[in-house]
């Protein structure tokens, strides 16, 4: 088994020092690739110098804030490229457990994809506020009820996915940037017939760092899973 590890960042100084030696001594088959947006606060030369020590970690460093879904998009291309037979989506801050990458990949034996999910189990959310959490949790159920996704946590962002899975979805025409990549990502592998499974994780506000959820977000994904359940109806996803 060959698995990437892929992180996108920006402005994630304070954490990723710290979490890419924790990702890594999880598991001698995994590497690192980190998709940086040309931080301000130079995450990327933090990332570039410690990949010249470390062949298990690697780094594309962009233009410029290109957006969460075109930056997975990116670590999918050079998953394939480079013969992985997994990715595993997380996050730079550590709202993401390294102790359960593990957990998910042992799932993906018999799963396209599997989801590190905040609600499969009740509500596993830790340090956030009651607004904060409701709009999440009403945020799942808006999804589920428009586009029928059989998923308790489709916004969730800790993914395992099988990169054969990954072949059969046209990444070319991914149209999400923001949040609602995530949604559109478990959709379309859905649509696909994927075997889709949750396992609970409990889910920690990031340690370092301001959260990178804007009102522009949070309207790209409201108006977007109309949008995919439409071309969903047409067929052209």
């Amino acid at each position: 088994m060959k698995c990437l590890v892929i992180i996108p960042t920006y402005n994630e100084k304070g954490n990723i020092e710290k979490l890419i030696p924790e990702v890594l001594s999880k598991n001698d088959s995994i590497d690192i690739l980190v998709v940086d947006d040309h931080s301000p606060d130079k995450t990327f030369e933090i990332v570039d110098t410690i990949s010249r020590e470390n062949p298990r970690v690697n780094l594309i460093h962009r233009s410029g804030k290109l957006g969460l879904g075109s930056a997975y998009v990116a670590g999918f291309r050079f998953a394939i490229n480079e013969g992985y037979d997994y990715v595993v989506q997380m996050d730079a801050d550590f709202s993401h457990n390294p102790n359960d990458i593990n957990r998910l990949l042992n799932e993906s034996e018999l799963n396209d994809c599997v989801i590190g999910s905040r609600y499969i189990s009740g509500i596993n959310v830790v340090n956030w506020s009651f607004i904060r959490l409701f709009i999440s949790y009403m945020a799942s159920h808006y999804v589920r009820i428009i586009t029928r996704l059989p998923v308790k946590d489709p916004t969730g962002g800790f993914k395992s996915i099988n990169v054969n899975a990954l072949k059969e979805i046209n990444l070319d025409t991914i149209l999400s940037d923001g949040y609602s990549f995530q949604i559109e990502l478990t959709y379309r592998m859905w649509l696909k017939k994927c075997r889709i499974k949750e396992i609970p994780i409990v889910f920690t506000e990031r340690r370092e760092g301001k959260s990178k959820l804007s009102k522009k977000i949070v309207r790209e994904a409201i108006f977007m899973v109309w949008k995919l359940k439409f071309l969903a109806i047409l067929k052209k996803i």
